[in-house]
């Protein structure tokens, strides 16, 4: 890996980290009453809920930075970490965590939905 490489890898998680940071906190949810119109409901620690839509200053930069472009090099990267765990080779446990996160997210939507 170049340094120039190295950089773009930094930068890219410090804006992700500082978008993350002012975008609506919690644990996001499918939620609401009609099935085919869904609601984003952020479910905060203490308790508390905010509907995501509601908060659109703090999250529409956070939703297009995530849109789906996202997942083709997202996915490429998780196969990578896979195909290196399977020749024995070390795999950052970063993919790792990505992966059990996902899923268990995923999972759980597609149970409520």
């Amino acid at each position: 890996m170049s340094d120039d490489d190295a950089s773009v890898l930094r930068a890219a998680a410090d804006r992700l980290e500082l978008l993350a940071a002012r975008t609506t906190g919690g644990d996001w949810r499918l939620g609401g009453l009609l099935a085919t119109r869904p609601e984003v409901i952020a479910h905060a620690p203490d308790g508390g809920t905010e509907h995501v839509a509601e908060a659109r200053a703090r999250t529409g930069e956070w939703i297009a930075a995530l849109s789906p472009t996202i997942a083709a090099p997202l996915a490429d990267w998780l196969r990578g970490a896979a195909r290196a765990e399977a020749e024995g080779e070390p795999v950052a446990r970063a993919a790792v965590q990505l992966a059990r996160a996902l899923l268990s997210r995923l999972d759980r939507e597609t149970s409520n939905g």
